[in-house]
């Protein structure tokens, strides 16, 4: 009979195990190895990337917006009256005189109201003549009353010397002698009253009365000269010499058109300054009296900031600035130019071209190419001033290095990147 022998798989039993724990420490050392490895870094192909050269000397610091050319000389057409739309004379882009029709309104109750206004000054006018012909009638009353009386006065002045010398011929009696005297007193008396009534028919009836009709007539007449300027209103004119500019909202043929709505711009084409929008944070420095070079796309053309807008409009700040140089060929008002202000001058700094990321006195993480350039990585930069197209390094980097100024956001959870 046979005995199994033990020791046997006893011994394939500790190799199962020695293998197992083996097995297992091998795993533990390779995850250990493995979590102190750092992660490979990603690859960029380096032509995609914009890279600049770190670098010291002088360079001009400057702004740059967008804008439009507008005239210096400006002027807003608005209606007067309101009416609606009949005909548009003349359209934008037209050369215009001051008294030149541009758009024609109707208005049947301003027709209306200046023809009841023609009425009311014909009957005006009518009564003031006939008033100033009834005064005049009185008038030559008051002076033939006066002539009669004078003449009344001359016959009693005659009876009177007559009288007197037959009474010193003893010819007639004292009494008819005193009797005739008495009535050259009594027509002198009456002569005196009619012509006080006279001066005072000249110089307070008849004025008070005039003026009445005078005052009446004026006001007719004011209103006249009002419905005739209103009907005229409704002929919309320039207002001004120059060229007929457009409006936000063009009119439109049957709109209605309110009392005091503008309707219209002229401008001057010969008079012209460029109006920049200037980001926020660039506009800062901007002070009136710097140079600035306008590009209308058709020329340069030299200028220096006239104005600044003390408020700030989606960001942007607005800057005037007047023309010194000769407009090129087809420069006109409402056209697009692109403008550039000098700042200043900043001597012997570290400067670098701007990255898409970096602004004035900020401090921002970019990635500096090392090891020839295989490899770039994440560096601290503090900033300075900042131009349109180069910024000032205060620190983080020295001349000679290499940075890039694309945008990196895409690597913001890595400090280094492979570049192929």
């Amino acid at each position: 009979m046979d005995i199994p022998r033990k020791s046997r798989k006893v011994r394939r039993l500790v190799i199962r195990v020695i293998v197992a724990v083996i097995t297992l420490v091998a795993i533990a050392a390779i995850t250990l190895g493995l979590s102190r490895l750092e992660p490979a870094a990603p690859s960029v192909e380096r032509q995609t990337l914009l890279i600049d050269t770190v670098k010291r000397g002088d360079i001009i610091l400057e702004v740059r917006g967008v804008g439009t050319l507008v005239s210096e000389d400006r002027l807003v057409v608005s209606s007067r009256v309101s009416g609606r739309a009949s005909r548009i004379v003349i359209h934008p882009g037209t050369p215009v005189e001051p008294n030149t029709v541009i758009l024609e309104l109707s208005n049947p109750q301003l027709e209306l109201n200046w023809k009841d206004a023609q009425t009311q000054l014909k009957s005006a006018q009518a009564r003031y003549n006939a008033q100033k012909a009834s005064l005049f009638n009185q008038q030559l009353g008051y002076e033939a009353g006066i002539a009669r009386t004078q003449a009344d006065v001359n016959d009693a002045q005659l009876r009177y010397e007559v009288d007197k010398k037959q009474y010193e011929d003893d010819l007639i009696s004292e009494l008819q002698m005193r009797l005739s005297k008495s009535n050259v007193e009594q027509r002198e008396r009456q002569l005196k009253i009619e012509q006080r009534q006279f001066d005072v028919f000249l110089n307070q009836t008849k004025p008070a009365q005039m003026v009445l009709e005078e005052a009446s007539l004026e006001q007719a007449k004011s209103q006249y000269n009002l419905r005739k300027e209103e009907f005229e209103s409704l002929k919309v004119r320039a207002g001004a010499k120059g060229i007929l500019a457009a409006i936000q909202t063009p009119i439109e043929l049957g709109e209605q058109i309110g009392a005091g709505q503008i309707v219209a711009r002229v401008t001057n084409p010969n008079k012209l300054m460029a109006r920049l929008q200037i980001p926020q944070g660039q506009a800062r420095d901007v002070r009136i009296g710097l140079p600035a070079e306008i590009d209308t796309y058709n020329g340069l053309v030299s200028g220096r900031v006239s104005r600044f807008d003390p408020t700030v409009m989606e960001g942007n700040v607005t800057v005037d600035v007047s023309l010194e140089g000769e407009l090129p060929p087809g420069a006109r008002p409402d056209l697009s130019v692109v403008g550039t202000i000098e700042i200043e001058q900043l001597l012997d700094i570290l400067y670098v071209g701007r990255p898409v990321l970096a602004s004035a006195d900020s401090k921002v993480e970019l990635f500096k190419l090392i090891e020839d350039g295989r490899f770039a990585v994440r560096v601290p930069v503090q900033f300075g001033k900042t131009s349109v197209s180069t910024i000032e390094v205060l620190e983080g980097l020295i001349v000679g290095d290499e940075i890039i100024l694309s945008d990196v956001s895409q690597w913001d959870t890595v400090d280094k990147i492979r570049l192929k």
